[in-house]
């Protein structure tokens, strides 16, 4: 039996790479601006510490990559809200962006959800 993919770019996924210890404030406020909730994978960097000590910029090697999936038409709030709850416009707390989204699979839930608004 083979999989029916679905294509919908109507979802956008927020990528948000912060310090361990963050990923906990990252899911939070994207459920108060109106995502489902996230998934929280552990990394760890690899920039240059020498070169980041000659920018100022403290550097925590080991990061936490929080996966939101979220409607279109909520992608600003969620990351604004991100942005504003871990600051990420401030050097050496985190980076997030955008990807788009070509095909789904196992979110059926979502999108009743979003046929329904």
């Amino acid at each position: 039996m083979k999989s029916e993919l679905t294509v919908d770019e109507s979802f956008k996924l927020i990528v948000t790479i912060v310090n361990k210890g963050k990923a906990s404030e990252v899911v939070e406020a994207s459920k108060r601006a109106g995502a489902e909730g996230g998934t929280i994978i552990l990394g760890r960097g690899t920039a240059k510490k020498s070169f980041l000590d000659l920018l100022g910029i403290s550097f925590e090697p080991e990061k936490e990559i929080i996966l939101t999936l979220v409607r279109e038409d909520k992608v600003n709030e969620v990351l604004q809200t991100i942005s504003d709850e871990v600051k990420l416009n401030k050097p050496g707390h985190g980076i997030g962006f955008v990807i788009n989204i070509k095909q789904l699979l196992g979110i059926i839930h979502l999108l009743k959800m979003q046929e329904g608004n």
